[in-house]
């Protein structure tokens, strides 16, 4: 007997109707897969425009500026009695400053990752030579920091100082025959500090277009070097330019003695653009082959009050995003290094055509990630226990310098990479 034979036509038509509603019931419930592939390509799509963004930064494939500070509860590198060289003034610790929140945050960058410090790599990195910190006391706050971070793997011995306050000093890590100096410079370019043998008793005297000799001489004599002013321009001063020999007066800021009430006010923007001018062409004029000079922007105050009238910095966390806007001044410096820097980089890249030195000049961008640390300055604490015999009238804060460990410690992880990465350019010579 002939067995019936089952119709297939019919078998596929209602297999495709039951899995139409089969499909748009798994896409009703289910359309997470497909988000997340949207997501993906948005993510992607903006990463990629992040990095666009990030090539004016410190680094070509990442913007270190654009992040913010995480809580790190990890112990730190070094502290205020393992460290000889803190100043202290800055050695919050030792000090007696109570609280120790301010110690446990990091920089997280919001488009790659900025490793801890590892003393090891940067002194292998700079074995034979020579890294020099030229500028205010801003400058020796980050080179102090960076001589107890690599003091944390080997030991540094001091092999010279001479200047009042020891503004003058270098150390040596023999083990890998490095030199780290600091320099006492705090406009750069040439100047006679108010006060002085040969100066005026309550203004600066500077000359805008003359390197100051004291870091120019030895310039042939670094490798690295790192530049930090910024605020001694805003110190009442008279400008000149041409040199002692031909003087020629541009202005002042806050002509207040006799003899300087008969100059112009130009404030002090200007003269700080044609500092730093004047100083990056020097190292681009005099620099050698393969040095790495490094720009460390305005690093804001946080007085609240005026600084000479008991201003105090009493906060105990850094500032929450969008918690406070940056201060127009320091905007405005942080603008002019910047546009010096990249100024000086095309100067650098007309040399090179010419088939002349190449000089490296970076900017060390720590502006913003400084001003969200008004918790990490010394305050009250830059006197050893001010509060002992109890609250006096008044007490002096200082919140310009940087509490050692502490935020500052973040310039020299940036710092860090940004070595590594000249010398994977240089060959590591």
């Amino acid at each position: 007997m002939k067995q019936p034979q089952f119709p297939l036509k019919k078998l596929i038509t209602w297999a495709l109707y039951a899995l139409i509603p089969l499909a748009l019931f798994h896409l009703y419930f289910y359309p997470l897969p497909l988000q997340q592939n949207q997501k993906q390509q948005q993510q992607q799509q903006q990463h990629h425009h992040h990095k666009v963004l990030s090539t004016k930064g410190i680094s070509r494939n990442c913007n270190y500026t654009d992040g913010r500070w995480v809580q790190d509860h990890r112990p730190t590198i070094y502290n205020g009695t393992s460290c000889g060289t803190i100043k202290d003034g800055q050695n919050c610790m030792a000090h007696g400053r109570p609280d120790t929140g301010y110690l446990h945050w990091r920089w997280q960058p919001r488009q790659c990752k900025l490793p801890r410090f590892n003393p090891l790599t940067f002194l292998n990195l700079i074995r034979n030579k020579h890294i020099a910190f030229v500028g205010d006391s801003l400058a020796r706050n980050q080179l102090e920091s960076l001589l107890c971070l690599l003091s944390s793997a080997s030991p540094a011995e001091l092999v010279y100082k001479n200047g009042e306050d020891n503004k003058f000093r270098r150390w040596s890590f023999s083990e890998y025959q490095v030199n780290v100096s600091v320099f006492w410079s705090p406009f750069l370019i040439k100047g006679v500090e108010k006060g002085s043998d040969y100066g005026l008793k309550n203004h600066n005297k500077l000359f805008v277009d003359v390197a100051d000799e004291k870091w120019a001489s030895e310039l042939h004599g670094f490798d690295v070097i790192v530049f930090s002013v910024g605020h001694w321009f805003l110190h009442p001063a008279i400008y000149y330019e041409g040199g002692e020999e031909n003087e020629n007066v541009l202005g002042c800021h806050h002509c207040r003695e006799e003899n300087a009430f008969n100059h112009t006010e130009i404030g002090f923007f200007d003269v700080f653009r044609k500092a730093v001018r004047t100083s990056l062409h020097e190292v681009v004029r005099k620099g050698l082959n393969d040095q790495l000079v490094v720009l460390t922007t305005f690093s804001p105050a946080h007085f609240e009050g005026e600084w000479d009238k008991a201003g105090a910095c009493p906060k105990t966390e850094p500032y929450k995003e969008g918690e406070k806007g940056m201060e127009y001044m320091d905007m405005e410096m942080r603008k002019i290094e910047v546009d010096e820097v990249e100024r000086a980089k095309k100067e650098i890249e007309e040399k090179m055509m010419m088939k002349k030195k190449k000089v490296k000049i970076e900017a060390l961008d720590v502006t913003r990630i400084a001003w969200l640390r008004g918790d990490g300055h010394p305050g009250p604490y830059m006197h050893a226990f001010p509060f002992a015999n109890g609250v006096p009238e008044r007490v002096q804060n200082d919140c310009v310098h940087w509490c050692l460990p502490g935020p500052i410690d973040a310039w020299n992880e940036i710092l860090l990479q940004m070595v590594k990465r000249w010398r994977d350019q240089t060959g590591k010579r």
